[in-house]
C-alpha cells in the first residue's frame, strides 16, 4: 500500500495530466454522475441540479432543490432521485418534471443527509453524517438508511465515521467512503438490501482522536469524499485531506491525480468512458462559496474506462 505521510511521496505518485474546464461559474459542486449520455450535478448554493453535454454545451437545469441537494441517482424506470440536504428528506423527480418526497427521513437522520447510490432494484441507500457539521458539533458515528421504491426506510448500517461516497461493485459489494474515519469501509450487499459482512477494504491510517471535525481531518491521511468505479474494479476517489483524485485498487492507492484545487466528488463517463469528471470547489467555507462563482466541473482523461 502506497504510503502519503508527506509531500514528497505524494508527489512520487502523480500522474501527469491536463485538464479540461466543462462547466464553470458554480457554487459548490456535488455529487457528479455520468448518465444518459450527460454530466449530471447538483451545485448546492444555487439549489439546481444540473446537467450538460461531455463537452459542457447544452447546460441544463434539471430541478430546483431549496434545502441544498447532494447526492444524485436513478430509479429502474429513470426517475431522478435527490437528496435535499438540510430538510433530510429524498426527493423525486417525477417523468412531468415535477419534483416530490420520495421519502422524508427527518425522524431518522442524526446529522445531514449527503451522498447516495441506487441499487438495481430501486433502493436507495443514503449517508446520514451523524452530527451537524456545519453547527461546529462533536462528531458523532452516522448510518447508512435504505430507501425503498415504496418509501419504507431502514437502517441498514451504523458506526460510520461520516459516511459518504458509495458504489456498488459488479459483484455486488458496497464500497463506503468514511471521510474522517481514514478509510473505505465494505459491506455485501444481499438480494433482501441488507448490507452483511462489514469489513475494512482500504486503510490509510489509524483513526482520529478528535471529536472535533477540523482538527480531526487534520489527522487523517486521506479523507474520501465522493467516488465512482471503474471496468476493473479500481474505485476513484476525491481526497479532501490531500487535495488529489486516488485510483484504488484491492485497497491501496494506486494512482494520483493533483486537479490543483479541493475536489469533493468524481464520476468516469463520456461517450468512451475513459473521462473522468469531477467537482473542483477552492474550499469549503460555506459562506465563501455561496459569495463566489469559482467551482468547476472540471474533467482529465483515464486509462481505464468506467464500468458498465
Amino acid at each position: 500500500m502506497i504510503e502519503l505521510d508527506t509531500e514528497t511521496t505524494i508527489e512520487e505518485f502523480t500522474v501527469p495530466t491536463t485538464f479540461d474546464t466543462v462547466v464553470p461559474g458554480l457554487t459548490f459542486t456535488e455529487g457528479a454522475r455520468w448518465h444518459d449520455g450527460r454530466i449530471w450535478f447538483s451545485d448546492l448554493y444555487t439549489h439546481k441540479v444540473q446537467s450538460a453535454c461531455e463537452d459542457g454545451s447544452d447546460l441544463r437545469e434539471e430541478a430546483t432543490v431549496p434545502q441544498q441537494p447532494s447526492g444524485l441517482g436513478w430509479l429502474p424506470d429513470g426517475r431522478l432521485l435527490i437528496v435535499s440536504m438540510m430538510d433530510k428528506t429524498l426527493l423525486r423527480r417525477e417523468a412531468d418534471g415535477s419534483v416530490v418526497v420520495h421519502a422524508d427521513l427527518s425522524d431518522y437522520v442524526g446529522g445531514f443527509l449527503g451522498d447516495l447510490v441506487v441499487d438495481s432494484r430501486g433502493r436507495a441507500y443514503l449517508g446520514d453524517f451523524g452530527f451537524d457539521l456545519y453547527a461546529g458539533e462533536d462528531m458523532r458515528r452516522g448510518f447508512i438508511h435504505r430507501v425503498d421504491p415504496d418509501g419504507t426506510i431502514t437502517r441498514v448500517a451504523d458506526d460510520l465515521w461520516f459516511p459518504n461516497g458509495c458504489v456498488i461493485t459488479a459483484d455486488d459489494v458496497m464500497l463506503v467512503n468514511e471521510t474522517f474515519g481514514n478509510r473505505i469501509t465494505a459491506f455485501d450487499l444481499t438480494e433482501s438490501g441488507d448490507l452483511v459482512n462489514r469489513r475494512v477494504w482500504a486503510s490509510f491510517g489509524p483513526l482520529p482522536i478528535s471529536s472535533n471535525a477540523d482538527d480531526a481531518l487534520k489527522e487523517v491521511t486521506v479523507a474520501p469524499d465522493g467516488s465512482c468505479i471503474d471496468s476493473e474494479g479500481g474505485l476513484w476517489l476525491a481526497d479532501i485531506r490531500q487535495d488529489r483524485l486516488h485510483r484504488v485498487v484491492d485497497g491501496a492507492i494506486v494512482e494520483s491525480i493533483d486537479p490543483g484545487s479541493c475536489v469533493f466528488a468524481c464520476a468516469l463517463g463520456g461517450v468512451d468512458g475513459h473521462t473522468l469528471f469531477f467537482c473542483a470547489t477552492p474550499d469549503f467555507d460555506v459562506e465563501a462559496r455561496k459569495a463566489a462563482r469559482d467551482s468547476s466541473i472540471v474533467s482529465t482523461r483515464v486509462d481505464i474506462p468506467a464500468a458498465r
